[in-house]
């Protein structure tokens, strides 16, 4: 599969990328905003929540959604590196960089 993003200049060259970035997780499956909560009742093992919450310096809700999201990057991150070498982009690696500042 060949991912050709065109390369902008100024102000469009941002709007570009953004647009790119969105894209790109949102076919990573990468949550992009705002979702429907469910309330949810689990049972985990008391040093392993204390731990969680030591890290993440945050309540139990806070800690379990962090947690959540990590799974949701792996699993975006291992769907990623299946397309290793299948995809070709537009941009430069020096581009890529300049667009991270």
């Amino acid at each position: 599969m060949d991912v050709d993003i065109p390369r902008p200049l100024g102000k469009a060259a941002m709007s570009a990328s953004w647009l790119a970035s969105l894209c790109t997780s949102i076919n990573a499956g990468i949550s992009t905003g705002m979702e429907e909560l469910r309330k949810i009742t689990v049972q985990v093992p008391e040093r392993d929540l204390e731990l969680a919450q030591e890290l993440t310096g945050e309540g139990v809700t806070e800690t379990v959604r962090a947690a959540l999201k990590k799974l949701a990057s792996i699993r975006a991150q291992q769907r990623l590196l299946k397309l290793r070498g299948k995809v070709k982009f537009a941009m430069t690696l020096d581009e890529m960089r300049y667009d991270r500042e």
